[in-house]
């Protein structure tokens, strides 16, 4: 099943023109798992983002993903939102991912929060 996952994974990216030849695993993840929620920039307005109670979280809210660690993001990530103390609408990955695999998307998360600061701080 996770082979399947990963052919559907590369052929919608293929054809949408998301892969890129410098894309990351830890992106290429994002955009198949996360983006419906946390949108494509990370800003937390993914299509389903319209009709959830709780919005889901601003990646590229430096302020606040710096107060996360890279263990809460994995934690929540594989046991969902819930494991936390944040959104239960957050599901669990942990069946679709290994733990490599979120490790990598802990590290891609890391480049949507701190991007902005870093540019800024080498301006």
């Amino acid at each position: 099943m996770r082979t399947f996952h990963c052919i559907l994974l590369l052929l919608s990216l293929a054809l949408s023109g998301q892969l890129a030849a410098k894309s990351t695993k830890g992106e290429l993840l994002y955009q198949a798992y996360c983006t419906q929620c946390h949108g494509k920039e990370g800003d937390g307005w993914g299509v389903n983002a319209a009709t959830m109670d709780v919005l889901p979280k601003d990646h590229t809210d430096t302020k606040e993903m710096i107060s996360r660690t890279d263990e809460d993001i994995f934690i929540a990530i594989k046991k969902g939102g819930k494991a936390v103390s944040k959104s239960n609408l957050m599901p669990n990955w942990d069946a679709n991912m290994t733990d490599e695999e979120i490790n990598e998307l802990v590290a891609y998360v890391r480049t949507l929060c701190c991007q902005k600061e870093e540019l800024s701080n080498e301006n």
